[in-house]
Parts: C-alpha cells; sequence; structure tokens
C-alpha cells in the first residue's frame, strides 16, 4: 500500500474541504450560499493561474454536491461519495483533460454518457479540465446541452486562458474568477507545513519562496518540497541563502549595490559584481524581473517618498533605496525599465544570456553618462558665434521695417546694444502719439486692448499706402462695418490729431499677418542654412526648426 507521507507536498496538503482552501474566501462564500439554496448553475466555470486551486475547487463542489451526509458542516467527510472523488474513483463524477480529448467525438460520447442517470450519487458531474483546448466543433457540440442538460447533469470546467473559450460558452456558465494567492497568506501556510513536517527553514527563507512562487499554491508547495528534501540531507536550517542559489535568484542587497555602482559610474566595479552573482548562479530572467521591481520602488521611494508592497524589505534595504533614489532622476529610471524589458527578449535569442547581462550593463553605463536633452541644447547655443545670430535677428527686423526707409545695419546693431531706460509718463505719452507706421498702429490698438480693431488691422486690411495723417487701405468683406468710425475716433484720441482714410479698390499689400507669416518663413530659412541648426539636427535627426523669436 502506498504510503501517504511519500507523496509531494501538492497531493498530501491539497484541500480537503472548503475551509482549507486558502486566499478564495468570496468564491467560497458563494459557492456555498448556492449549495445551501439549491440554486444550482447548469455549469461552473473557474478561471485562473496555475496552482490556485481550480480542480481541488470542482471536486470540492462535486463532494458537496453528491455527499451522503453534510458536506458544508463535515470537515472531514469520509462517506463513501466523498472517498471516492478524492481518489477520482467516482464513477458519477468523471474527470477529462480536454488538452488529449479535444475532438467532437469525445465530446459527442460525453454528451451520450450524460443521457443516462447517476449510478449511486445525487449528480452526475463532468469536471473538464483546460476546456479552452477543446476544438471549435467540440465547443459547438455542448451548446445545447450546456443550456438546456437534464436535471441530474452538472458541468464543472477549469481553465487557464479564458479568452480562448467562446462567448457562447461563457454566457451559458456561472463564473468564478480564482485570484492569485497574496505572499503573506502563502507564507502562513508554508509555515503550517513545515511545522508539520518537522523541517527547519529560516522565515526569510520561506518569504523567498512565496515571492518565487507567484501567487500559485501549488507552486510554493513545490519549492518548499525541493528545500525540505534539501534540509533532510545536510541536517541543517535552510537559510535565505540556499534557497537564493537554489532558485538562481540574486541577493537584492547586491542587485542594489550593482544599480549603485552604475549610477555612480563605475564601470569596474559594476561587471566585477555582476561576474561575482552568475559566479552564484545567477538565472537571468529572475534578476532581470528582480532589477525591475527594484527600479519601480526607486521610481515609488523618488515621485512618491514612500512604497507599499507585498514584498518584504529589511531596514538595510530600504535605506539602500533612499541613498540610491537620490543619483538618478525618473527620465533616466524610465530608460533603464524600456532597456531591461528589451534584454528579457534578447535572452531567449542570444546562445548565452549571460552576455546579454553584462551588455546590459554597459548600455546602463552608457546611459547614465549621456548628458540631458537640456544640456546639449545649452551646449549648442554656446558654442553658436554670437556675430551669425544677430546677423539672421537684423536681416529680419530689416523685412519688417523697411516700409518706406531703409536703415543701415549700424543703427540697427546699436539700437539691439543700446540699453532700455526708464522713461516719464510724458515721454511715454509723446511715444503714443508718435504712429510713424501701420506696425505702430496695431501696436498702438494692442496697448490700449481695442481687440476688434486689432483684430480688423491684422487679418481685414490689406494697407495701399501709410502716411503721417493719411491711411489709404483695401478690405475684404470680413471687416466689421464700423471700422472707419472707430479707427478715427482712436486716431484723434491717441495722437490729438484728425486723419484722414481712404477706402480704395485696389488690391494694396497682404494684410499683416500674411506678410508676418511671409517674414517668418523667410527667417527660418534662412535659419537653417547656419551652424546652430546643422549641429542640433546632427544631435536630434527627427527636431524641426518651427519658429525664430528675437532675443531681448
Amino acid at each position: 500500500m502506498e504510503n501517504i507521507n511519500q507523496k509531494v507536498f501538492a497531493l498530501k496538503y491539497r484541500p480537503k474541504n472548503f475551509k482549507e482552501l486558502i486566499g478564495q474566501e468570496i468564491m467560497v462564500q458563494t459557492i456555498l450560499n448556492s449549495i445551501k439554496s439549491k440554486t444550482l448553475p447548469n455549469a461552473y466555470l473557474l478561471t485562473g493561474i496555475r496552482g490556485v486551486g481550480k480542480t481541488t475547487t470542482a471536486r470540492l463542489i462535486a463532494k458537496a454536491l453528491n455527499c451522503n451526509k453534510d458536506f458544508i458542516k463535515e470537515e472531514n467527510c469520509n462517506c463513501n461519495n466523498c472517498v471516492e472523488i478524492s481518489n477520482s474513483k467516482h464513477l458519477d463524477v468523471l474527470e477529462m483533460d480536454a488538452a488529449s480529448r479535444t475532438g467532437i467525438d469525445d465530446v459527442r460520447e460525453l454528451i451520450e454518457s450524460s443521457k443516462y442517470n447517476p449510478t449511486s450519487a445525487k449528480y452526475k458531474i463532468f469536471i473538464i479540465d483546460e476546456v479552452h483546448m477543446l476544438s471549435k466543433q467540440a465547443f459547438n457540440g455542448l451548446l445545447k446541452t450546456l443550456e438546456e442538460p437534464p436535471p441530474h447533469l452538472k458541468f464543472i470546467f477549469a481553465t487557464t486562458e479564458l479568452k480562448k473559450i467562446p462567448v457562447t460558452i461563457i454566457s451559458r456558465c456561472q463564473r468564478f474568477d480564482l485570484h492569485r494567492i497574496p505572499i503573506s497568506i502563502l507564507v502562513n501556510n508554508l509555515k503550517t507545513i513545515v511545522k508539520k513536517e518537522n523541517g527547519k527553514i529560516s522565515e526569510n527563507a520561506l518569504k523567498l519562496i512565496a515571492k518565487a512562487a507567484e501567487g500559485s499554491v501549488r507552486d510554493s508547495l513545490s519549492l518548499l518540497n525541493r528545500a525540505i528534501v534539501s534540509q533532510s540531507i545536510i541536517d541543517d536550517e535552510i537559510d535565505e541563502k540556499f534557497i537564493r542559489k537554489m532558485l538562481g535568484i540574486a541577493d537584492r542587497t547586491k542587485v542594489l549595490q550593482l544599480l549603485g555602482f552604475i549610477f555612480n559610474g563605475d564601470k569596474k566595479q559594476s561587471i566585477d559584481l555582476l561576474r561575482e552573482m552568475i559566479n552564484e548562479g545567477l538565472e537571468p530572467s529572475t534578476f532581470l524581473n528582480d532589477l525591475l521591481e527594484i527600479i519601480h520602488f526607486i521610481q515609488q521611494r523618488k515621485d512618491l517618498g514612500s512604497f507599499d508592497s507585498e514584498l518584504y524589505l529589511s531596514e538595510a534595504e530600504i535605506e539602500i533605496i533612499d541613498n540610491v533614489s537620490s543619483l538618478v532622476d525618473t527620465s533616466t529610471l524610465i530608460l533603464y525599465w524600456q532597456f531591461i524589458l528589451k534584454v528579457l527578449d534578447e535572452i531567449y535569442i542570444v546562445a548565452n544570456p549571460l552576455l546579454s547581462l553584462e551588455m546590459l550593463v554597459v548600455r546602463l553605463l552608457h546611459i547614465k553618462s549621456m548628458p540631458s536633452y537640456e544640456d546639449l541644447l545649452k551646449q549648442a547655443v554656446i558654442n553658436e558665434p554670437k556675430e551669425q545670430v544677430y546677423e539672421s535677428k537684423k536681416e529680419k527686423k530689416d523685412l519688417k521695417e523697411t516700409n518706406n526707409t531703409q536703415v543701415s545695419k549700424n543703427q540697427i546693431k546699436s539700437t539691439i546694444q543700446t540699453k532700455p531706460q526708464a522713461i516719464t509718463e510724458e515721454q511715454e505719452k509723446l511715444e503714443i502719439e508718435s504712429i510713424r507706421s501701420f506696425e505702430d498702429l496695431i501696436k498702438i490698438s494692442s496697448k490700449k486692448r481695442e481687440v476688434q480693431l486689432k483684430y480688423d488691422l491684422e487679418r481685414n486690411v490689406n494697407l495701399i499706402k501709410f502716411s503721417e495723417g493719411k491711411i489709404d487701405i483695401a478690405f475684404n468683406e470680413n471687416l466689421s462695418k464700423n471700422f472707419v468710425r472707430n479707427l478715427s475716433q482712436k486716431l484723434l484720441e491717441w495722437t490729438k490729431k484728425r486723419w484722414v482714410i481712404t477706402l480704395a479698390k485696389g488690391e494694396g499689400q497682404k494684410t499683416f499677418l500674411e506678410t508676418k507669416s511671409i517674414d517668418s518663413k523667410a527667417t527660418i530659412s534662412e535659419e537653417k542654412k547656419g551652424e546652430l541648426y546643422k549641429k542640433f539636427k546632427n544631435i536630434f535627426d527627427d527636431a524641426e526648426l518651427i519658429d525664430v523669436t528675437k532675443e531681448d
């Protein structure tokens, strides 16, 4: 007879009742309520990642429906039906693996057998594991029976990939999502089993096992099984260091030290520490995921000031994270995240994935030493000859101000270099009263907050001729009706003189905004010929010059 102690932990400690099913309290309560109230669905659909209890839950439901006693009240029922279901030997509870029986013929055989009443139980129950593996024809064959099954028939489906199941099947089932088990609950479960097995394993080692299980109870029990077997051989307490070697997990403190060396730009110590971790049995994909995890911690500490996590961190590790977070900015952390994700794909392509890890460290060091966008821009501006910049600005000013007079370059240079002087109210009044060009008129309209007048002058007026005291203009159909009267009143108010405004039929010049746009395009075209633009394009080849403004 098989000794139960020889069973692996995943089978030995499989839940025998709903109370032993950890981490799924809401689902359990819903199922129990439906059984107590006798409002049973035609089919159950259990979804979730591997090892969270889908098949176990299916068997518990089968026991609850077919128990000769009261399974809900009996914690360890030993009636014939419950014992046979536990051992997968019950004639009325059929467990089928859809991965190996995927076709329509298998489903047809199942439907034919469903017509017969159960032999000894109340319900005939079909448990179909990995149901998403059924073919399209097999799913279609199930539809009618699933929607209107005989009173004695129940279906229980289990799957890890819900998206592969047709919606027509899902809509005919009562769906239950089994969630990942929190690390704290896994650790408590492992402690209970270690105590029963008289094992010697530290709490930090159990935390590492729970983290590596990624929310799967079965994975955590399998890893614990390995550790307990090793402990019985070496006859010593299993500590965190042993578990790290067993799983190929790098010491988190060393990973933090490695990031610290990278942030400081220390290439030699970074490579040496990485090789030391590799010699200790580092597993590449696990190491990369640890890096991502720590970068996330650093980003939270830097931007939020704190972080919440189920993953246990020692005070020393939190202190290192605090120190490291001060060495790097958020934009660099984002680049690190993207590079590490890229290397996660690379390690499955490169023959020796450890080489990818070394190259990753080199790339991260290179990113840290790269100047920022702002630094590059400042450097480019500093290196640009100042006289050339002034020249292009003088040309732009010439284009705007040469209406009737030509201004020499020396006059412009002296104007640019002249420091602004404080002006009195009397001087300001004289300046406002002097309107010598059409552009002056627009500026004063803006200063006086005459929005409508400014809008018409810029967009709806085509200047023919401008002289002091007289303006000849053409206009378009969008010009406001009161424009002439309004402009005359304002000119009289601002200059204390009456102006003659003539509306001509000629086409006139382009509007002020059109002229300004042409000048702007000419200036940008001229600037693109300069050395500053060429240097900038060499650094940022996808950048484009969109505007040029005059430096005060």
